[in-house]
Order: C-alpha cells, then sequence, then structure tokens
C-alpha cells in the first residue's frame, strides 16, 4: 500500500509538470489568432481552434474531474453535448460540420473554462487525489491534447487559405526557397518474421498493441520524402490528366473535383507557389510535398515505377530510427530538405510531413 501510494505521488509530480507544459503550449498556439480567426470553420472537416480549445478541456472535466462520481456537476450541461466529439457512450454530439455556428461560449469564455478546469486538476494533482485509473485517463488526455495542437494548426491553414487575403499564421521567416536535398536512394530489407507494435512500459495508445508477429518478402524503401520537384515532375507529365496512374474512385475524384496539384499550390504563370503558415512563398522544389490525398501519393508511385510503403514495413524501416526530425518545438511549421545521408540511412522518418 505504502508503495503504491509513493508510485501516485511520482506520477502526479510528473503529470502535473506535463499538463501546465502541455495545456500552456495549447494557449500558445492560439495566441496569436484573433477572436475572429478563432470561430471560423471552412469545411466540415475543419473545427475551428475555439472548438479545440474548448473540447480538449471538456475531455479533463469529462473523464478526470467527472468520470465515475455521480455527485460531480459539471461547469455548464450544456458542454457535454457541444464539445463531445465522437464518444457516444457520453451522449449525442453537436454535428461537426456545424462547430463554425457556435458563436456562444465566446472565446473569453472557452479560456475561461480552460482556467477553471486546470485548477481543478492541478489542484487534485497536488494533493495525489486520483487514483491510478484516472492518472493514466489524465495521460491519455495530455496526449489526446497535443493530437489537437497539430489539428489546430491543420485547421487554421486551411481557414486562411481560404481567406483572399491569404494571411500568415506566423511571423517567422522559413529559410528561403532553393539549396539541395539528399540523393535519394532505396534501403533494401530481407524478407522473414518480424515484431511490429508497442514494446515498452511507458505511454501507448491501445491501437498500437498488441506486440504480433508478421511476414514481410523482401523490400526496398526510398531513403527520404518525395520532394515537390519531383511531383512537379508528374504534374509536368500530365499527371492529373492520365487516368493510368490513377485508381479508378481515385480519378473519379480528380475529375470530379477538378484536381491539378496539390492542395495549398497555386501557379501564376510558369511560377509555382505554395500556401504556408508563413503564408504565400515560392515552390521549394527540394522541400518535402505534402498535403497530398492517398490517391495522389498513390498516382505518383505509380508514376516512378514504384507502390506506397506498407505499414508494417515502413514500422520495420524506422524501428531502430533514433525519434529526431522537424518537430513542433523547433516552429518551423513547415517541412525542410532533407540534410546529407551516409549510404543506407533513412532520413524524415519523423517531422517534416
Amino acid at each position: 500500500m505504502e508503495k503504491e501510494r509513493a508510485e501516485r505521488k511520482r506520477r502526479s509530480q510528473q503529470l502535473a509538470q506535463r499538463y501546465r507544459v502541455i495545456r500552456k503550449e495549447t494557449e500558445a498556439l492560439a495566441a496569436s489568432l484573433e477572436v475572429e480567426d478563432q470561430v471560423v470553420q471552412t469545411m466540415p472537416d475543419v473545427s475551428p481552434t475555439k472548438w479545440h480549445r474548448a473540447h480538449t478541456t471538456w475531455y479533463f472535466e469529462t473523464f478526470v474531474l467527472g468520470g465515475d462520481d455521480p455527485d460531480y456537476r459539471p461547469i455548464h450541461p450544456q458542454y457535454r453535448y457541444l464539445f463531445n466529439s465522437y464518444y457516444n457512450a457520453v451522449g449525442k454530439q453537436f454535428p461537426r460540420p456545424r462547430r463554425g455556428l457556435l458563436s456562444r461560449p465566446t472565446v473569453a469564455e472557452v479560456g475561461r473554462y480552460r482556467d477553471w478546469v486546470d485548477r481543478q486538476i492541478l489542484e487534485r494533482l497536488d494533493r495525489c487525489a486520483f487514483t491510478t485509473e484516472q492518472l493514466d485517463i489524465l495521460e491519455l488526455g495530455l496526449h489526446h491534447e497535443q493530437q489537437h495542437q497539430e489539428l489546430i494548426l491543420t485547421d487554421i491553414k486551411h481557414v486562411f487559405h481560404s481567406n483572399p487575403l491569404h494571411p500568415a499564421y506566423s511571423e517567422t521567416t522559413l529559410p528561403p526557397p532553393g539549396g539541395e536535398t539528399a540523393p535519394l536512394r532505396w534501403k533494401a530489407f530481407e524478407g522473414g518474421v518480424y515484431e511490429i507494435g508497442y514494446s515498452g512500459e511507458g505511454f501507448h495508445f491501445d491501437n498500437e498493441a498488441p506486440r504480433h508477429k508478421v511476414y514481410l518478402t523482401p523490400f526496398s524503401i526510398a531513403s527520404r520524402l518525395v520532394t515537390a520537384g519531383e511531383y512537379l515532375e508528374f504534374i509536368e507529365a500530365g499527371g492529373y490528366r492520365r487516368p493510368e496512374f490513377w485508381l479508378a474512385d481515385g480519378w473519379e475524384r480528380v475529375c470530379r473535383e477538378g484536381w491539378e496539384a496539390p492542395l495549398y499550390w497555386s501557379r501564376e504563370g510558369k511560377v509555382w507557389w505554395i500556401f504556408t503558415l508563413h503564408g504565400l512563398r515560392p515552390l521549394d522544389p527540394y522541400e518535402p510535398v505534402c498535403h497530398l490525398s492517398y490517391y495522389e501519393a498513390e498516382a505518383y508511385a505509380t508514376f516512378v515505377g514504384a507502390r506506397l510503403p506498407r505499414e508494417a514495413e515502413w514500422e520495420v524501416a524506422a524501428a531502430d530510427l533514433p525519434i529526431r526530425g522537424n518537430f513542433l518545438e523547433d516552429r518551423l511549421l513547415h517541412p525542410t530538405a532533407s540534410s546529407s545521408a551516409k549510404e543506407g540511412e533513412l532520413l524524415q522518418c519523423f517531422g517534416d510531413a
């Protein structure tokens, strides 16, 4: 019993520190946005920044503060409906395509909601009041909030791109286009039985387990990501006009939606531009191509005589690599050209795109 209490105290202190950092990061991502920016929804798959901030807070209130406590009273009874995403066991959800209609609660009210929940969570962590099971749910919530940090950037990019003014989210200056990238090589892997899935004692999502064996035939994987310049060769070869590269349903989408280039690409005369979180800039042919649909990626692979890697192949290839790359903490918020690589070295398996 004493050992269990000591472990809960240790975890509570550790999670309190992480909680402060991660929740502060979410607010930092929203800090440069005006109130008007935070309430826009440009398509059903985009959620307003305000909704992300409220939803992640609702998670902690509902599953950590409320949990199994029958006497708990939420700060607002309707938040359970407004900010539930897909947790059917909790109850009905406000329709996702209509989240942009929620002018209330206001951005300021959501900020106060976050502050109130933060105080409640940290006060309970400080006195080690959560059970081990509640601490597990809280830790899951922190990873859940980091997922929504990525979504905040993904969604505000679409919001700003939909505005004819093309405002910049970040004033940070990106490296100028140009330079070079590492040559593309192929790293071969032997066929055989491999183990994939989570292995260790730290946090993992439930869909990363159990660890299990898979049989793979021999395969090779590219040493780096495909560049924008390489993808441009596909476009200039008529890739978006040639059905032989596309799956049938992909070609139907190309025709129905008028695809001519990846999302956020545009052309003025002979010059290609790309919209970034830093605003519009000339396309850098050496940076990784991103914002491709599965159909576009598959069509490009067919064009160059290759195929997309399967999930198990990708996991095996990246299993022993150090986890380093272009992450949120670098604040570039845009993929960059790969550095030079040694023979057989894989680059850009983490970060970038």
